[in-house]
This record gives structure tokens, sequence and C-alpha cells, in this order.
């Protein structure tokens, strides 16, 4: 049974690993960068994040798993970074520990504010539910210099990415996979790609689509404007030495064919 104890208990007994998504520039096919994902595996096998990341939010738990994060993206990716001024790595960040100084003191601590202009600080739409939340983001911004935030998980449902874009200072918002996964060979051009499209075009957000598996998924959102993804259709998640060697090779291997398996990263 999955909770908050045996969530601790593994953190303590090394359970948990990174993995790292792949960034594709949609204009060449470069990998920009990764964004850093936390697994957990148990003598059961491997927990997925869908299990056990709802629960530990809102609770100790949740800003023990991120510093780990943080300690373990340093450890695994700085020599990288530092070899590589133009790549970035993303780490996702929840709600509860913005605005305590938890983010600063833990990437000082771990030696990763050295690369603040690399990082991408990812939180959701329900992270920032309020203004306390919205400005404690925004201070990330003065503590970090350079540091850039991404919007997570966008679905333009209701007004409510487009009210918190216009309240803080984001540079990147991230498409949710299950915009992506309208394209397909009944619906070529979803509605929401046309403002997807205008807001390219209108501000200096960047905007990565998640989930991409198809080509014409991958060719759709490269005509509408979108200058990066992640997705199957690249590169499953893979451990650190795979995703250094995956930016060294590309484009040269891109775009790869779909794999068969499907779900969330």
């Amino acid at each position: 049974m999955i909770s908050i104890d045996t969530m601790l208990a593994g953190l303590n007994e090394g359970e948990f690993f990174l993995e790292y998504c792949p960034t594709i520039s949609l204009a060449d096919y470069r990998c920009t960068g990764a964004e850093a994902l936390i697994r957990w595996r148990r003598a059961t096998g491997v927990v997925q994040p869908a299990d056990f990341i709802p629960l530990a939010e809102h609770t100790l738990i949740s800003g023990l798993l991120t510093y780990w994060v943080i300690d373990t993206v340093a450890l695994e990716m700085s020599g990288w970074l530092g070899a590589n001024p133009d790549a970035h790595i993303a780490i996702n960040i929840p709600p509860e520990i913005l605005g305590r100084g938890g983010i600063l003191y833990a990437t000082r601590k771990s030696g990763l504010d050295k690369f603040a202009s690399q990082l991408v600080l990812e939180i959701t739409e329900r992270g920032l539910a309020d203004l306390s939340g919205i400005e404690a983001l925004n201070m990330a911004k003065r503590v970090l210099p350079g540091i850039r935030l991404a919007l997570d998980d966008v679905t333009f449902a209701g007004n409510a990415s487009l009210a918190i874009l216009a309240r803080a200072n984001f540079d990147i918002i991230k498409l949710d996979r299950s915009l992506v996964a309208q394209i397909r060979p009944q619906c070529c051009h979803p509605d929401w790609l046309t403002g997807v499209t205008a807001l390219v075009q209108s501000s200096q957000l960047r905007v990565i689509a998640e989930g991409v598996e198809t080509k014409q998924q991958l060719t759709t959102l490269r005509s509408a404007g979108i200058q990066e993804a992640q997705g199957f259709y690249f590169s499953h998640p893979i451990p650190a030495a795979l995703c250094i060697a995956y930016h060294r090779e590309a484009p040269h291997g891109l775009p790869n064919p779909p794999p068969q398996q499907t779900g969330r990263a």
C-alpha cells in the first residue's frame, strides 16, 4: 500500500531515481534539453508517478522529494550543463514550497544556482490558485536571475491559463498531452491550435507540446509555429547517461519512428 510513510521509507532507502524526457526543437530537431522526472522502484516493481505524486502534494514528503530531485539533477547533470551552456533542465516544483525560500536554498546547496539561466521551473495551474502563489513564483525570478518559469499541463479550459499568464512572469507554456492527442487523422487541426498560433505570434512565450506520439502530430504542431515538443515519438524518458548521449547525437537520428508503447511519461 502506498502512503506517506512508505514514500518516506523509500526515499531513505534509495528507491527513487530520475529519468529525463528530452525536449526537441521542431525547427531543426535538435535536443534543446530535458525534463527531470522522478521514479519510484519498489520491491514489487516501479510505481507510476500518477499513483504517488498526487498523494504527496501538500505534504512534507512533497518538499523532501523536490529537494532530492534538485540534488540528484546536480549530481547527474551539472557536468553536462557546464559543457552545454545552451541546454536546459526542467524541474517540476510543487505549489507548497513556493515562497518559502526552499528553491533558492536547494539550488545554492546543490550548486545548481550556477546554472540558473539553464534551469526551468515547471508548475501547474493548480499550484497558482491564489495571488500569493503567483507572487512567490515571480519572486523566484528575482532571487535566481536568469531562471525560466514554465506553466505546465495547460489545457486552456475556461480562462484560467490566460488569467495566470497575465499575472505571472512565465517564459514557457507546456501544452497538455490531452490537447496533442486531439490531433489525429479524423481531426487534423483542432480548434485550440489557432489560438496557440496567435499566442506564439503575439508574445515572447515559447510553447512546448507534450505527448507527441505520431508524425501527423509532429507535422501539425510544427506548421502551427509551436517551437518545441516532448513525447514518445522522439524518446521515452531515459537515464541521465542516455539523455546526455541523446543530446549529443540529435538531430542525426531524428525523428524516430513512434514506439508501440503509449502512456503518460
